[in-house]
């Protein structure tokens, strides 16, 4: 009876022995995947952080001709520096604007400050300039005429239609001594602010967009130098008077005040007023656009 309690005494003690082995072994193993999952996980978090850091920042730029072309011939640069740049082609003043207000644009580059300071105040947009690029002389085209002098009276002369590039169109008018404005007439100089029309003008208010068109039409146009492209004008060659050099009117890159400081904002200003850029916009634009930095 003994042997026999002895024996089954044995016999339990070597199956709970076997029995704590298992689940020891089971918690090893178990504890060993846990440890391998989160290694995997964390290698997981690691390559997707890298992943996230080298996929470039998009910006969407808002632009019309020659600046769009400005903006495409930096564009590979800044994809070397994280930066994937998006052209928006216009062919008007006002959709710029009003898209990069309204957010489906990240910045502009196609005006001067003062156009944008009236945009501002007309909208309540509150756009700001980032960085100033280059100027483009305003000039006075005609099909018919090839210098001042030859201007007839009651002549018909387009200008542009908003108010900023038409006070430019008019002071250009008056450097050349063709009409005279009032001492205080400035860039927002109206007709009404025409004191002395010697030559009885006959001025004709049209779409900057459409002056080209005009010439046919008309005795004079002034045209902006960027729609003067690309009607295939030459402005130092074509136009019978043009600004100098010293045109306050430098165009600019425009974002908003939630961006303007952001590292890609600031990686395309960057690039707007490098060397390159410079060598570029002289070379191919002889004189039609100056840089200003």
């Amino acid at each position: 009876m003994k042997k026999w309690t002895l024996s089954l005494l044995t016999l339990v003690l070597v199956l709970v022995l076997a029995a704590c082995g298992s689940n020891n072994a089971a918690n090893n193993g178990a504890e060993g995947n846990t440890a391998g999952n989160t290694s995997a996980a964390e290698g997981n978090a690691a390559n997707a952080g890298n992943q996230t850091a080298a996929e470039p920042v998009k910006l969407v730029v808002g632009a019309t001709v020659p600046h769009a072309d400005i903006l495409k011939f930096i564009a590979p640069k800044l994809k070397e520096e994280g930066v994937e740049l998006e052209v928006k082609e216009f062919t008007d003043y006002v959709q710029p604007n009003v898209q990069l207000y309204e957010k489906e644009l990240d910045a502009n580059y196609f005006q001067h400050q003062p156009y944008l300071d009236e945009q501002n105040a007309q909208n309540g947009f509150d756009l700001v300039s980032v960085v100033g690029v280059h100027v483009e002389p305003f000039g006075a085209y005609s099909n018919k005429y090839k210098s001042t002098e030859e201007i007839p009276d009651g002549a018909k002369v387009a200008i542009p239609n908003d108010p900023t590039n038409g006070g430019r169109a008019l002071l250009l008018l008056q450097k050349q001594g063709l009409i005279k404005l009032k001492d205080e007439a400035g860039i927002t100089a109206t007709q009404k602010d025409i004191v002395e029309n010697p030559k009885n003008l006959k001025i004709i208010e049209t779409d900057a967009a459409m002056l080209p068109r005009q010439l046919a039409e008309v005795d004079l146009a002034l045209i902006n130098t960027n729609y003067a492209l690309e009607a295939k004008l030459n402005p130092t060659k074509d136009a019978l008077f043009i600004e100098d050099k010293e045109s306050p009117y430098t165009n600019i890159l425009v974002a908003r005040p939630d961006n303007k400081d952001s590292e890609a904002i600031q990686k395309l200003a960057k690039a707007l007023t490098s060397d390159e850029v410079r060598t570029f916009i002289n070379d191919t634009y002889q004189g039609a656009l100056v840089p200003v930095f």
